[in-house]
């Protein structure tokens, strides 16, 4: 997908290139801010000073982090309340995973659709009367909850040939609001693996 977009460039208005642009520099300001962050994270632990409180608080900080992202944990934050409808009931799964993909390309860092935490294995099926997502039954209109830079994910959603115009294609339209303040309230409920196991460390391999 992502070779496509590439090669098609030379085809894109300057104001579609203009958006690429500013997506790419929202992304670099992101990374920007995460790295500054661990700097100051490194250097609290490295001063000594109270370090085995600012451990202790960079462990928790790390554990909430770890918890949202894997969906087990509520948040709220900056982002966009984005509606599909379907009068026709013509919206497949396919348009939805492709809306969830432009989320995520887009920096989206949380997403709920409808009732359902998007997880790394989220997936979507056609079912009568609208789709499943992950085992859940979602009839439309289909409402997508999304953290994270407002304008970059609405533009992502307007991209030529993207899913603005395969919704409208379907007779449906999509309507995005941004948001001070979005908050993610479904959470996911992970499943022991049946089959899987942690790999021992390398030092217990070397040992054995």
């Amino acid at each position: 997908m992502r070779q496509t977009r590439t090669q098609g460039l030379e085809n894109l208005r300057q104001e579609e290139l203009v958006g690429i642009l500013d997506t790419v520099t929202q992304e670099s300001v992101r990374l920007g801010n995460e790295l500054r962050d661990l700097e100051r994270i490194r250097d609290r632990l490295a001063s000594g000073a109270d370090s085995e409180a600012a451990a202790v608080q960079v462990a928790q900080e790390r554990a909430d982090t770890l918890a949202i992202l894997a969906g087990t944990k509520a948040a709220t934050g900056p982002g966009i309340t984005m509606t599909i409808t379907d009068p026709d009931g013509q919206i497949s799964s396919t348009i939805l995973l492709d809306a969830l993909e432009e989320l995520r390309d887009a920096g989206a860092e949380v997403i709920q659709i409808g009732p359902v935490r998007v997880v790394a294995s989220t997936y979507f099926t056609d079912v009568d009367g609208g789709i499943s997502v992950s085992g859940t039954n979602v009839a439309p209109p289909y409402i997508f909850r999304a953290i994270g830079d407002a304008p970059t994910m609405a533009a992502a959603m307007e991209i030529p040939g993207g899913v603005g115009e395969s919704v409208r294609g379907k007779g449906g339209e999509v309507t995005i609001a941004a948001r001070d303040e979005v908050s993610i309230t479904a959470t996911y409920e992970p499943k022991t693996p049946q089959f899987a196991r942690p790999a021992p460390t390398p030092s217990s391999s070397a040992s054995s």
